[in-house]
């Protein structure tokens, strides 16, 4: 609604009130006034552009045992060192944070997509179908994850490229979550009037579900896939640590870890497992710095 001012002159001037900004706006300028968070997602950006743009970085070899230069200690030549079979730290560093990170992403996909899908239907369905796919997560959910998640990682492991078949397992038993927080929104959700008159002038449950519930539960999902990123991430490298994850000459930061079983190294050669140790836990905690920042975001009632 326009106002009008009468100036000195008896001219009136037509000033229009500011435009109300968008929730999306409102979450934007939120996120970017969290410091930490900001922090977080500038540190995890660094560390994504440095591991994919590893070859052009260093030009180390990542597989290539080099006797003469075992358990070297941090040197002009090899910046971390080297490991017990010769190969330079920083560069299996790089290398590994690819795999690691890959990994966390291609798993948080899938689990999202999958959890959506499933919860999506179950919600806006309800009934039998409700029923029937509740079922089946709870099924998912009663699992053992770290046995199966072995079990099923040494069946396939010569049929299928190590990392997918890793990424496959992870995804496969851990979508259940997601489904029942999707499902859970979606069920209050369409009982609002929006919804109600969508259905009412004839829009098909797909166009119901993708149009209008799936952009008002899109917060969640999104702080959703924050914490799947980080817990993806360290499921791969509690696996690698332990001997059944990514195969041993794929480096990633959970086979650098697994060094650290070694008495000798955990005690006297520090470079070999601290710095995958650091990246690590650094990349988790910004995630989860990251995931905090965006749940406070997108919280309506949050005023920061």
């Amino acid at each position: 609604m326009a106002v009008e001012i009468m100036t000195d002159k008896n001219s009136a001037v037509n000033i229009k009130p500011p435009k109300s900004m968008s929730p999306w706006a409102i979450a934007r300028r939120k996120f970017i006034r969290n410091k930490l968070a900001m922090i977080s997602l500038c540190f995890l950006v660094f560390v994504c552009i440095v591991s994919f743009l590893a070859p052009y970085i260093t030009t180390h070899d990542i597989t290539r045992i080099n006797m003469g230069s075992f358990s070297l200690e941090p040197s002009s030549e090899h910046w971390l060192g080297t490991d017990k079979n010769g190969r330079d730290v920083f560069t299996r560093l790089l290398y590994g944070g690819r795999i690691s990170l890959f990994i966390g992403l291609a798993c948080t996909a899938f689990v999202i997509v999958t959890g959506t899908i499933i919860g999506s239907i179950a919600g806006y369905f309800g009934g039998t179908i409700d029923n029937l796919l509740m079922r089946f997560t709870d099924f998912v959910l009663t699992f053992p994850f770290l046995v199966f998640v072995i079990v099923l990682n040494a069946i396939l492991q010569n049929k299928v490229s190590g990392v997918w078949v890793l990424i496959m397992v992870i995804s496969g038993l851990s979508w259940g979550g997601v489904a029942r927080i999707v499902r859970s929104k979606i069920l209050a959700e369409k009982e609002n009037e929006y919804v109600l008159a969508a259905i009412s002038i004839g829009c098909s449950p797909f166009k119901v579900i993708v149009k209008h519930l799936l952009p008002n539960v899109l917060s969640t999902i999104i702080v959703q896939a924050t914490i799947l990123f980080a817990s993806m991430i360290v499921a791969e490298t509690g696996l690698s640590f332990l001997g059944f994850g990514v195969p041993s000459e794929t480096p990633s930061w959970g086979n650098m870890l697994s060094f650290a079983n070694e008495p000798d190294v955990l005690q006297d050669k520090p470079w070999i497992w601290i710095p995958p140790a650091l990246a690590v836990t650094l990349t988790i905690l910004s995630i989860n710095f990251i995931g905090e920042g965006l749940k406070d975001a997108l919280n309506p009632k949050s005023y920061r």
